[in-house]
């Protein structure tokens, strides 16, 4: 039987975390008992704010903020009441309250919305209006957005911005720290309801985000990533992604409720010690993609390095931990691009239904293999419905959502080690591509690997340039088939094969015993390559190892199956 081994980095990863979830805890206390005992309050209508929906309030909002700095920080006050606004400068030291009944409203004028400066090592310093917003800070600590009111974007529409309708960020601040959003709610924000930038000590508590586009979205840059942001216990009905971002260190997503009419959580660059804990994934979305009118959600968890644009680092120390997911287009969509590694993730007890597009997918198309990714306590039941046409689809480079797959379980390519432990695979309706298609992958574990296999289907998996494959308690076995031909050639003719040349070996393989897997093995001179092939009984399969090199001149026995061959070598 197969130990359960313990992953050495994953205890330093998880007390990694939590230290700094605590640090943000105690804070969080500090701060709430703070502002429960402060005297230091200042109400908005004291400095003329009027609170009707419809006389533009900025400029009172502000006195506001302005005569609690001068008293040395406290907090700003907004009662019941709906209060239009334009750019809110929220500065060090300051808790913005709305109480219940309280609603802050974007203002459709564009000409009331200003900008941060965004640092110029960041690629989103060339966006320049891009980044107004309904509530700004920048440079900034301190800050707090609390209370059981409403902040709503009000889906200012600019023909001008991003997809010719995008308007004003809702929140966003910049190169800040010590920053909490707590219990309030962001409503039809027109565009990210809460963005930041190279920002640190951030938590994001017990808030509900209604419509507009991605809920919490937030960006690093190389040697500058977003620190321990913490996002627990939120609600995200959002019509694009409810998080999302690049650049993160010590980041935990807990307990929330996701729903969307994009990605649940999509991760467009690198990112270390990645805990994703306890959250629903569901679709279809509440709210419809605002550019798009859709609701169908796309993948729950997306973690795609460089698949936006160019980015550099590591994707490393991910743990994603008893989730849920319903109607989603794929449960995993990991991918890589050039410029971008990935070490470890783990992914433990998750359950998924109603899967309708894609296989779980993880994918290297950067220069470098995922390292170690490991799937325990999994279970995942697909739509299904896949024919022998779709399995014969052409694989390519992903572009920026998951995509249909000839594999309807798992997809991997490049990958050092995989591992699947007790792992459940289902569909709804019969699919008869392979379940599990491997490209690339060193060291493959199968262990409590569960799927139905129709017998229409060709083959339950594929697995091309794998090099070991580890199994135990899988339903199918592994079988020893014949060689019953095997024959040399260079460059695909019967040509005589060259010292130092490369030539190719073409196997038929026969199986005369039940279904299963095969190890194919070629003993060639000085050295054995290893295939894996899947044969139905009575099943007949060609076999070709390419790019063989050929040895010095002479002539050597070549054995694969039981049977041994001559292979002649010429200068």
């Amino acid at each position: 039987m197969l130990e359960r081994k313990l992953i050495p980095w994953l205890d330093n990863h998880v007390l990694k975390v939590i230290r700094s979830a605590l640090i943000i805890a105690i804070y969080t206390a500090i701060t709430q008992a703070a502002l429960a005992g402060t005297s230091a309050v200042f109400n908005i209508r004291d400095y003329g704010a009027v609170g009707d929906g419809k006389t533009l309030d900025t400029p009172a909002i502000n006195k506001a903020i302005e005569a609690c700095i001068a008293a040395g920080g406290g907090q700003v006050l907004l009662p019941p009441g709906k209060y239009l606004s334009g750019t809110v400068h929220l500065k060090s030291h300051v808790t913005l309250f709305l109480e219940a009944g309280a609603t802050l409203i974007g203002t459709t004028d564009l000409d009331q919305y200003q900008y941060p400066k965004i640092p110029e090592f960041m690629p989103e310093a060339k966006w320049g209006k891009w980044h107004r917003a309904l509530i700004l800070s920048d440079g900034l600590e301190d800050i707090a957005i609390v209370g059981q009111g409403i902040i709503d974007g009000n889906k200012v529409f600019d023909p001008t911005g991003e997809e010719r309708m995008r308007g004003p960020h809702t929140f966003l601040f910049v190169n800040c720290r010590k920053v909490t959003v707590r219990d309030v709610c962001f409503v039809d924000s027109a565009n990210y309801a809460i963005l930041f930038h190279v920002s640190s000590q951030v938590e994001v508590r017990n808030v509900k985000f209604t419509g507009g586009w991605d809920g919490v979205h937030f960006r690093g840059a190389p040697d500058h990533p977003c620190r321990d942001v913490s996002i627990i216990g939120c609600q995200f009905f959002t019509g694009d992604d409810s998080i999302a971002g690049r650049y993160w260190e010590n980041t935990l997503i807990s307990n929330c409720i996701i729903n969307s009419s994009c990605n649940g959580i999509r991760l467009i660059g690198p990112a270390t010690h990645l805990i994703i804990h306890n959250c629903l994934f569901y679709g279809p979305g509440v709210h419809p993609h605002r550019s798009s009118d859709r609701h169908n959600m796309l993948a729950g968890i997306n973690l795609q390095p460089g698949g936006w644009d160019a980015t550099k680092g590591a994707l490393d120390n991910v743990m994603i931990s008893d989730a849920t997911m319903h109607n989603v287009s794929t449960p995993f969509h990991f991918t890589l691009k050039s410029g971008n590694t990935a070490g470890n993730i783990v992914v433990n007890r998750v359950t998924a239904t109603g899967i309708y597009r894609a296989a779980s997918a993880i994918e290297s198309w950067a220069e470098t293999k995922f390292t170690n990714v490991v799937f325990r306590d999994v279970t995942v039941e697909y739509k299904g419905g896949g024919t022998l046409e779709d399995a014969r689809r052409i694989v390519k480079s992903p572009g920026v959502d998951a995509r249909p797959l000839p594999v309807w379980g798992f997809h991997a390519r490049n990958v050092q080690n995989l591992q699947f432990d007790n792992v459940r695979l289902r569909f709804e309706k019969k699919d008869l591509r392979p379940v599990l298609i491997c490209t690339g992958v060193d060291r493959l574990t199968l262990e409590d690997f569960k799927f139905p296999l129709p017998p229409e289907a060709l083959e339950a998996m594929v697995l091309n340039d794998t090099k070991h494959v580890r199994l135990h308690n899988v339903d199918f076995p592994m079988i020893n088939p014949s060689c019953t031909e095997l024959i040399f050639m260079a460059n695909n003719t019967a040509d005589k094969i060259n010292a130092g040349k490369h030539y190719q070996a073409n196997l038929v393989m026969e199986n005369d015993k039940q279904e299963g897997l095969a190890k194919i093995e070629l003993a060639v001179p000085e050295q054995k390559i290893t295939r894996w092939l899947w044969l139905k009984t009575g099943e007949k399969k060609e076999v070709i190892f390419k790019g063989l090199t050929a040895p010095d001149p002479g002539s050597y026995q070549v054995r694969c199956g039981g049977i041994t061959q001559n292979l002649q070598v010429v200068p």
